[in-house]
């Protein structure tokens, strides 16, 4: 026989939440004092520690990978929560200084809000005690219970000795429970971690039989008046380990809205037990309302559904990001060529990753925090706008703005710490001048002829690094045929490389250091060594492409990071004759199944790709562009795949199946270069990657959209 399956876990949130409310509305003390201590005391208790265990299961699922983002979330509904409750707690007579930092840290701005400071310690110290290896950490986390449980239940009776009342004397001069997130936390996130399953009688029965065993722990210690709080028990994690295995045993599928309405009732419910008394004042009906047990916790819990309901049906509904085009990004391939690039730029030059126009088209932040996690810090953009973009998306450490900026930007560059070049020796005045302290890297000249002061005039090379008004950390140049192996282009690089090298020995030799050296970029990296510099600017090739076809010294074993994707929209068919398009520019020559795709030159394509060869791959077949291309949409001779329907995925730059259009080759068909073709990506179109490490403004706006 089989057993019944459903979403019993999310289900469980929602009863858990309702739990939470009768615990603060005691909703059978009229009926029996000791029937609501069973109620609240005891069976209720197991919904907060079912709530920790579920966030272990899910942050184990990820293998922990996902705390830095949980912990900021839950900071943010916790700041979100405390800002709710303000004005009760200030109609309450608020906090002294010492008691709000207390309640902020450890105990919650209302009562109930304990929860959350206690669930990002407790995470933060689980990760710790991960360290030790599972069954080490678990142990740890036991102890941490039982002390924690001498501090609540058992308080009465470990206090009897004075080594222990003095040693939670001290605990209770930093904190006023031990129900919180060192002791109470860390024990029940490990057991949702481990996810214990038994079999569905033995759960079953087992959670029967602790939880009338954890009835009478409780009535016993009940009755000897020794519980200082009544939240944590012997038997709660043993009576847990099998609730959980029961709820897993006959899980299966998701109630999308149970997490984010179990979250809404939890944290309104004591507004609206509030707004249930001063209603109850208003109305006359205090003693139906609020002096009867029952009844008050049914309007509470009324008012806290309906509430909860009306805010989840007026939350913002993000557009999904693959519902029309997309770029998508290959998080794993951006760090394995990162880390070829460094490898290959040899020892002692750190990797500078360029980021500039959105990083290529791939996506500046999420690119920038990628790498930033995997350890680079220093980041190339071309004006402070692409700067200060990723310091608000949490980016340390150096930011250079490769091109030119205003003097009178300088106060954005010292505001948003940003390394500024200096294009010649006027701009390099004027900078120093503006008033304020300005970091910067110099550009020199070695024949390019673009920016930078000229390499041979060392005398106002060397003056930059003595005026007052900024500070020179490096200094650098760039190489405009070192994507080139002919023998004259190799020879013109060399005498680049050569001034550059010269320059900076002068100035070593005139007392004065230049600071971080930088002289090769992509082509740089892969054609010549980047021996006796500290940075090597690495480009397209960090996204695993080269601008043309061009060979190169070394063949890293680069992988493409994007992919560009659409859908299909609609697709009809055509007789021979039929044609198609703007100015009829496709005639079919046979019948033909003609398929729009919701992408155009509006997204940054080029307009002429259809009429070049253009191809997309549908279900890993190529399939051609025909007529031509739209501002929003492109037209696509689907004939050859069975089957295709609107929604269905298009791929135009990528891998589909075992078939790949490289951006190479969608460049050279347009005859322009892969460096053009991806930062000419619109920005309306959505980065879609994996692992994405979001900021703070942008976790806030995420919460609002799920919660509120």
């Amino acid at each position: 026989m089989m057993r019944r399956q459903s979403p019993a876990l999310d289900g469980f949130r929602l009863m858990a939440a309702v739990l939470v409310v009768a615990i603060h509305t005691s909703p059978l003390a009229g009926l029996s004092v000791g029937l609501d201590f069973w109620l609240t005391r005891v069976a209720a208790r197991v919904a907060v520690p079912f709530f920790l265990m579920i966030s272990g299961y899910f942050l184990a699922r990820n293998q922990w990978k996902g705390t830095g983002k949980f912990i900021k979330k839950t900071l943010l509904l916790y700041g979100a929560a405390i800002v709710l409750y303000l004005p009760l707690n200030l109609y309450a007579g608020g906090f002294s200084f010492s008691q709000w930092l207390r309640a902020v840290l450890w105990e919650g701005t209302l009562y109930h809000l304990w929860y959350f400071p206690a669930l990002i310690w407790g995470v933060m110290l689980t990760r710790l005690l991960l360290r030790l290896e599972e069954r080490p950490a678990l142990a740890a986390a036991v102890v941490l219970y039982l002390i924690g449980l001498g501090g609540d239940s058992y308080y009465g009776i470990v206090s009897r000795l004075p080594v222990f009342r003095h040693f939670y004397d001290w605990i209770f001069a930093i904190t006023e429970y031990t129900r919180n997130g060192v002791f109470l936390v860390p024990l029940f996130l490990l057991l949702g971690a481990r996810s214990i399953r038994l079999r569905a009688k033995v759960s079953a029965a087992g959670f029967c039989l602790v939880l009338s065993g954890m009835s009478l722990e409780a009535f016993f210690l009940r009755s000897m008046d020794v519980q200082r709080h009544d939240s944590m028990y012997l038997l709660l994690p043993l009576c847990m380990i099998f609730l959980f295995s029961l709820l897993l045993g006959c899980n299966h599928g998701r109630i999308h809205a149970a997490r984010d309405l179990s979250l809404l009732i939890y944290l309104l419910h004591p507004a609206c037990i509030v707004m249930v008394r001063a209603l109850a004042r208003l109305t006359h009906t205090w003693s139906v309302f609020v002096e009867s047990s029952l009844p008050h916790f049914l309007a509470v819990l009324s008012l806290t559904v309906a509430l909860s309901l009306i805010l989840y049906r007026l939350r913002p509904l993000p557009s999904p990001a693959r519902s029309r085009a997309w770029r998508e990004i290959d998080l794993d391939a951006l760090r394995s060529n990162a880390r070829l690039l460094t490898q290959a730029a040899g020892p002692g030059c750190e990797l500078m990753a360029v980021v500039k126009a959105d990083a290529y088209g791939h996506g500046a932040k999420e690119v920038a925090r990628t790498l930033q996690r995997d350890g680079i810090r220093a980041f190339a953009v071309a004006c402070p706008a692409e700067g200060i973009a990723l310091r608000r998306a949490g980016i340390r450490g150096c930011i250079l703005i490769l091109g030119w900026t205003p003097p009178e930007q300088a106060p954005l560059l010292a505001r948003w710490r940003l390394t500024q070049t200096v294009a010649d020796i006027e701009h390099g005045r004027a900078l120093a001048n503006a008033g304020y302290h300005v970091h910067v890297h110099l550009a020199v000249d070695t024949g390019m002829h673009r920016l930078g002061i000229p390499a041979d005039d060392i005398a106002a090379i060397a003056e930059m690094y003595r005026l007052p008004g900024i500070r020179v950390d490096g200094i650098f140049s760039h190489l405009c045929v070192s994507d080139s192996l002919l023998a004259d282009n190799v020879e013109y690089t060399n005498r680049q490389a050569g001034a550059f090298s010269h320059a900076v020995q002068q100035l070593t030799d005139m007392g004065i250091h230049p600071g971080k050296t930088h002289l090769m970029a992509s082509y740089g990296i892969l054609n010549r060594s980047c021996e006796g510099t500290d940075y090597a600017r690495a480009g397209i090739v960090l996204y695993g492409i080269y601008s043309d076809d061009s060979p190169v010294c070394r063949n890293l074993d680069l992988r493409p990071v994007l992919s560009l994707r659409a859908r299909i929209a609609s697709v009809r068919s055509l007789a021979p004759g039929d044609t198609a398009g703007y100015g009829r520019a496709f005639t079919a020559s046979r019948p033909t199944r003609l398929a729009a795709v919701t992408i155009g030159y509006a997204d940054g394509l080029p307009r002429c790709l259809a009429e070049r060869g253009g191809r997309v791959l549908i279900r890993g077949i190529p399939c051609p562009m025909v007529g031509r291309m739209c501002m929003d949409q492109l037209l696509v001779d689907v004939t050859d795949v069975a089957d295709t329907a609107p929604g269905d995925m298009v791929t135009l730059i990528g891998r589909d199946s075992m078939a790949e259009i490289r951006a190479e080759t969608v460049a050279e068909q347009c005859g322009t270069i892969t460096n053009e073709l991806l930062s000419r990506l619109g920005h309306r179109l959505p980065v879609v990657a994996a692992g994405q490490n979001r900021s703070l403004p942008h976790m806030l706006k995420a919460v609002l959209s799920e919660y509120l």
